[in-house]
This record gives structure tokens, sequence and C-alpha cells, in this order.
């Protein structure tokens, strides 16, 4: 990764393969605002292009938030083009995320509202504190969300669930978002990110290639038909099947010893 990017919202930390980020905007409880969408931008590029970096952990600075939502400041002066183009500009950064070719963790330390939430809904995982509280509160201003919470909440929650969230602008408690399947785990606050750890260091200790290749198909698969996506596995089935690691992996198996992944 290019270390001579500045980051004035966002804090970046690389140990061991795995890449930590925070929104560090704290005092605005880590609100997106334009050049947060910027920042990210730049660094998820980078992180995609990393060798170095294989999971990547997103959280937020302090006690109280993920991400409060979108700054409503901007929200204020967008008229039916410039909502468009915030729109359109937020969701592509957010599906840039979903797509990098790497899981993408969040660690949900406090508010996750709004476009803080579709931000964690666009990650791979999401591990959520006791004490964080979610919801997509749009409505509440005249609006929808528009980075995507239309579409990925009702895919991890189910239509109904989802309705209820977007419908009522409802911010539920970090216990009922496992219940429903918005977030897959609960650890107290202070146990976040050494759970986030511990979750990472499990992925890397898997085949490089296998990961990427169950993102690949997972996320392509989701986009088509059942045969369709059948037809996805297959090849990337197939073509991990001709790689260094496959014939490690399989052996490693046999002679009952750890595998050495070379991600070849």
């Amino acid at each position: 990764m290019d270390d001579s990017i500045h980051y004035e919202t966002l804090l970046c930390e690389i140990t061991e393969q795995i890449a930590t980020v925070t929104l560090n905007r704290p005092r605005v409880l880590n609100a997106l605002n334009a050049q947060v969408f910027t920042e990210l931008n730049k660094l998820f590029s980078a992180l995609a292009r990393d060798p170095a970096v294989r999971v990547i952990l997103l959280t937020g600075a302090g006690e109280k938030a993920f991400a409060a939502g979108a700054d409503i400041g901007e929200l204020t002066s967008t008229n039916r083009v410039t909502g468009r183009a915030l729109s359109r500009r937020g969701s592509s950064i957010f599906r840039q995320i979903e797509t990098c070719g790497k899981p993408v963790i969040a660690l949900i330390n406090g508010f996750a509202l709004g476009g803080g939430c579709e931000l964690a809904m666009a990650c791979t995982l999401r591990l959520a504190a006791e004490t964080a509280k979610l919801g997509q509160p749009e409505v509440k201003l005249g609006l929808i969300p528009g980075y995507g919470g239309t579409q990925r909440l009702p895919r991890l929650v189910g239509q109904s669930a989802a309705l209820k969230l977007l419908l009522t602008g409802e911010m539920i408690p970090a216990q009922e978002a496992l219940r429903i399947g918005l977030v897959d785990e609960v650890v107290a606050p202070e146990h976040l990110l050494e759970r986030g750890g511990e979750l990472a260091r499990s992925i890397l200790a898997m085949a490089p290639l296998a990961v990427s290749g169950c993102l690949e198909a997972v996320l392509k698969g989701a986009e088509r038909s059942l045969d369709a996506a059948l037809s996805i596995e297959t090849s990337i089935f197939g073509r991990l099947a001709g790689t260094a690691d496959k014939a490690e992996g399989t052996r490693a198996f046999l002679e009952k010893r750890p595998p050495s992944w070379t991600g070849r």
C-alpha cells in the first residue's frame, strides 16, 4: 500500500496481513461526509491491490459510534439531480468495499444508523458490541436509504423484517439485530476488536485462493439464477483444483500436518 497517501478521516494499521481501518470523526459520531467517501475509495483501492493484506477490519473511533449515518448538513442542500449523484457515488463506493476481493469484517462498536448501517451491510461479516444499535431512519428525513440499504437489508434479514425497519425507521439493539440476521455475532464491547482479530486469523489460516474463490462465488452467484450460479461455482472449483495450494492442502490432510499455503 502507498504509505504516502494521507487520510484525514480514516486511520489504517496493517499488522500480520490484517488491515484495521477506523472511521476517525468521533466528534460527529463518524458521520459519512464527502471526504470520508473519497478517502474510503482511495484506501480500499489500495488495500485491494496490496498483497500484504488478506483481511480487513472496519470500525469507528470512540465508544459511541461505528458510523451514525450521512452528514445531514450535506443532505439539506441536495435536490433531485445532486441527490441522485450523491446516492450513486455512495452506492458505488460501498459496492467497491463489498467486491474488493478480500473479507471485510465490520466491528460495530456503537451506533450504525443510516449510511453507517449500509456500510456495515456492505461488509462480508458483521460483529457487534452489546451496546451497538442499528437502523435505517431515512424515512424520518423524507428519504429512503441511498447507499444500498433497501437492497442489502432484505437479502440479509428477509423482506418483512427489512420493511419493518425501513418503514418505521426503528433503531434496534445488537441482540435483536443478531436475532434477525443483521449481524453475525454480539460480544462485549471490550472484546470486540479481540474477537475481530480472532476471526480474521481463522480466515488467514485458510488457503488464500480458496477464500477469494468463496467470496467470488457467493457475490457473483447471488446476482444470477441457481443454474447460472452453479455454473460459476463449478468454474471456480475447477480453477482451484489445478492450483499448488489445492495439491498442498490435500497432501497435508493425508499426511496429518498443517498445510503451508503459497497463494498459487
